[in-house]
Formats: structure tokens, C-alpha cells, sequence
């Protein structure tokens, strides 16, 4: 499987040309000979000129095929219902499935929130600094004590109460704030399960960060319970959320390596640097459609 890293982009010199309006592409379907070309000759064929290609197929014989391709076009608003309409003759002789987006168009993000404020920090200051290419909203909490450094950020934050066994005022709030506004939406530390009726009525994907001693050391205090085994190495787990609590399909893991002399303290603050940055890889895949699901996996070309 060839693979693409994100690099900044080069300074461009003095008079060089500016760079091309670009797109995503993303196909998957069952594979068959001849659908790598196809795809180029249905980009190339309106001048696309292709600076990005992944493909990966699940087996040697009729396994899934998966392809990411960016390219760049002039007047590429302007092309891109043709270019659609290649792809839609395409699809239809292939059997294939495929996702078209002017890049240009940022996916908007919502943050929820509890208490622990360390992945939504680095969210907003990565989201500043021009590494995330998202818009950001909104923050929501069910606690209101982030609000003042949300609201430094420029960014709208909404305190929702989510209290008790019973989500559903909770739930309704969420949805009138969500609705229309978001395209996906981010647990940054939401210490709440989200009911199967809101996941499927906010109707965008969601992305979740835990630590990764699930299922052992579940419930409160995990990084006690870890140093009380003598765990040897923390880590953390970012994924699609879906119905059945925590098994959603997996989007980017890493751990650290610790020692016996680390203590409780020691390995929540090692955790969360692991959080944070499991967490924003997995945004960033996800803003650049990166992130292909299948089934209870994902293909990810990072």
C-alpha cells in the first residue's frame, strides 16, 4: 500500500504560479482490473492533474478496493459537475462508491467537553496555528469551566447540562445546535455516552478519544488501577463511535513505554500528551478524507 504524509507547503518563489484549487477523491468498491486507469482517465480527461494517488485492495482476488487521489484544476468549481458526472458513469460500470469535495470547503467540527480540557486545548491552539484545516463553531460542555479559554479563542462555547440517568433534554439541546451547522463532531474528553437515538438523529460522524487499557481498568480512576498492575506501557485510542460503547472503528493508537517508578501521576500526564496527539492525527486524517471505513475498520491513508 503507497502512503502520503502531509508536508507544509513550500514557499513559493516571486512570481510563481499559484497553486491549482484542489479535491479529494475517495473510491471504494470491489476490486477489478482496470480501475486505477479508469479513474485517472476520468480525471484527466477535464485537465485534473493529479498530485496525490493511494490505493489499497483487501485481497489478491475479488477482495475491496479503496483509493484516495487528490487533484489540481483551474476553475475547478466551475468543472467539478462534470467531473462528477465521469465519475457517476464510471461508478455505475464498476460497482463502485466514491466521495468528490472541493478541498477549498473546510469541514465544520464541533468540540464536546467535560472537565478535562488538555485534547480540546490542543484542538483549538492546533486549529489557530493553521495545522487542522477545519472550521470550529462551537465547543460544548456539560460543564462550564472551559468556557473562558473557548471564548479566547474566538469560538462560540455552549454549556449543556447533562445530568442524571435521563439524556434527553440534554440530547434535544445538542441537536438544535448541531443540526445543519457541523459535519462532524469531536469528543475531546466527553465524559458522556451519547444515546443510540442522538447518534443516529445528529446523522455526521463522530471521533472519540480514550485511553487504550480498554477493556481492562475500566470505569473510574484507570491510571490508578494501570499503576496498581505494574503496566508497562499507557497509550490512547481515537474512533468513529457507533451504538456499542467504545467498539466503533478504530482511526489512529500509540502508546509510551513507562517504568515502575512512574507514578499515578506520572502516567495520567504521559496518557494525556498520548491523547492529545492520537487525537488531533485523527482529525486532521478525517478533515482531509484520509479516513475510509469499512465495515468495523478503517483504511487510512495517512
Amino acid at each position: 500500500m503507497t502512503t502520503t504524509r502531509t508536508r507544509p507547503a513550500p514557499r513559493r518563489a516571486a512570481g510563481a504560479a499559484a497553486p491549482l484549487p484542489q479535491a479529494s477523491l475517495v473510491v471504494q468498491g470491489t476490486d477489478a482490473t482496470g480501475i486505477v486507469a479508469a479513474v485517472t482517465t476520468a480525471l484527466s480527461r477535464h485537465g485534473a492533474n493529479i498530485v496525490s494517488l493511494d490505493q489499497y485492495a483487501d485481497s489478491p482476488r475479488h477482495g475491496t478496493f479503496f483509493q484516495r487521489a487528490v487533484f489540481g484544476m483551474e476553475d475547478l468549481v466551475a468543472v467539478l459537475p462534470a467531473v462528477r458526472a465521469s465519475l457517476d458513469e464510471l461508478a455505475r460500470t464498476y460497482g463502485l462508491a466514491y466521495r468528490l469535495r472541493d478541498l477549498s470547503a473546510r469541514r465544520r467540527a464541533a468540540v464536546f467537553v467535560s472537565k478535562s480540557d488538555h485534547c480540546l486545548l490542543d484542538l483549538l491552539w492546533r486549529h489557530r496555528q493553521g495545522q487542522l484545516p477545519v472550521d470550529i463553531p462551537m465547543v460544548v460542555s456539560n460543564h462550564p469551566d472551559a468556557a473562558e479559554q473557548v471564548r479566547s479563542f474566538g469560538i462560540p462555547f455552549f454549556h449543556v447540562p447533562s445530568a442524571g440517568p435521563d439524556k434527553s433534554a440534554a440530547e434535544t439541546e445538542h441537536l438544535r445546535l448541531l443540526k445543519g451547522n457541523v459535519d462532524f463532531i469531536v469528543l475531546a474528553r466527553y465524559m458522556q455516552i451519547l444515546s443510540s437515538d442522538f447518534i443516529d438523529e445528529v446523522g455526521v460522524p463522530i471521533i472519540n478519544i480514550h485511553h487504550s487499557f480498554l477493556p481492562a481498568f475500566i470505569g473510574a480512576g484507570p491510571y490508578a488501577k494501570a499503576k496498581e498492575r505494574g503496566v508497562k506501557l499507557v497509550g490512547a485510542t481515537a474512533h468513529y463511535v457507533t451504538a456499542d460503547l467504545d467498539e466503533g472503528p478504530i482511526i489512529e493508537q500509540d502508546v509510551v513505554r513507562v517504568t515502575h517508578a512512574d507514578t499515578t501521576a506520572d502516567l495520567a500526564r504521559r496518557g494525556a500528551d498520548v491523547e492529545r496527539a492520537v487525537l488531533s492525527r485523527a482529525v486532521l486524517w478525517h478533515a482531509e478524507d484520509r479516513v475510509i471505513r469499512n465495515g468495523n475498520h478503517t483504511i487510512v491513508f495517512s
